[in-house]
């Protein structure tokens, strides 16, 4: 079982990031699953694929085989942001 987390990032004054954040509640590590970058205009369109999004990459596959997992979360999105930058 995971607990979701949502952790915010400001950008700059057009946009923002959501980091999509898991914690398995077995053993309190945690992992990224994905970000998602907002930009002004807010798109609802836009907001309704990316909770599309990430549900559907859960139903798919689970994150304990497909993400990287960490003690703290800031680590967790530390390593997601070497990762993806």
């Amino acid at each position: 079982m995971f607990r979701e987390i949502s952790v915010w990032k400001h950008v700059d004054g057009a946009s923002a990031a959501r980091y999509r954040c898991f914690q398995c509640v077995n053993t309190g590590v945690y992992a990224v699953q994905s970000v998602d970058f907002y930009r002004l205009p807010i798109d609802e369109k836009q907001l309704a694929h990316f909770d599309r999004q990430f549900v559907e990459l859960l139903v798919e596959s689970s994150p304990l085989a497909r993400c990287e997992w960490f003690e703290t979360i800031e680590e967790a999105i530390s390593c997601h942001e070497a990762n993806f930058s």
